[in-house]
């Protein structure tokens, strides 16, 4: 029986992740910082709990040094924070954000990477904001294209170890993390989508999986036009909004 480590899986995308892992059969590790939310959420399913915070390593360390191999290691566990008034610059959230998102990734990869099977595969997911630059997400969009350079600069060192690596870049997903947001979320899915495109593109041993397609691809299409273009573009829609 296959072996996936997820985290996050107590709300969101990881949750779903879980869900439909255990229901193709995998057995799942799934992680979190909260026991009891995480019972609470997997309720009715059967899972290895795996409790830690990612910003310790020591803790990540300890806690999963017991574990059996993996086929599969999801990094799905995430924040976003946006920067409301660029004139008084907060550098404390920029930090948290960046924290959370990259330094807690990489503390995850650092202390699974032993754990992977020969063979197995890490997948990380990350985020559309990455294609361009946009307003307010100066912390939130950098985290994320920081895990873009790690994420496929660990696809090239890892491969002659045989060990897949899958960068995820999904766009707005309908969670409590996304149902924060004051702003217009065109081509929102539901996790469920999203579960489904990853599982897919996972199982397929894609190495990048963008979702939806129709968002994506306006993003990419934006993303070739000159960087000036854009940015008068971007201020338009900001004083527009």
């Amino acid at each position: 029986m296959k072996r996936v480590l997820i985290t996050g899986a107590n709300s969101g995308m990881g949750l779903q992740l879980a869900k439909d892992y255990a229901a193709d059969g995998w057995q799942v590790v799934a992680c979190a910082r909260d026991l009891s939310k995480l019972q609470q959420a997997l309720a009715g399913i059967a899972f290895e709990a795996c409790i830690f915070d990612m910003q310790q390593v020591d803790e990540i360390n300890a806690v999963v040094s017991t574990l059996a191999p993996l086929d599969l290691v999801l990094l799905n566990a995430g924040n976003c924070e946006y920067i409301e008034d660029v004139r008084h610059f907060d550098a404390a959230l920029f930090k948290r954000v960046i924290n959370v998102n990259l330094i807690g990734t990489a503390n995850c990869v650092s202390a699974l990477i032993p754990h992977i099977k020969h063979g197995g595969r890490l997948a990380v997911v990350s985020s559309s904001v990455s294609f361009l630059p946009l307003t307010r997400a100066e912390a939130y969009g950098a985290s994320k294209a920081g895990l873009d350079y790690l994420v496929r600069t660990l696809a090239i060192d890892l491969a002659p170890h045989n060990i897949a690596v899958s960068l995820i870049r999904p766009g707005f997903v309908d969670t409590p993390l996304t149902q924060k947001n004051d702003f217009a979320m065109p081509g929102q899915v539901s996790p469920e989508f999203a579960s489904r495109a990853i599982r897919n593109g996972l199982a397929k041993g894609k190495s990048e999986i963008s979702f939806p397609f129709g968002l994506i691809s306006l993003l990419r299409v934006l993303s070739w036009l000159p960087h000036g273009l854009w940015r008068r573009l971007s201020q338009r829609m900001v004083r527009k909004a």
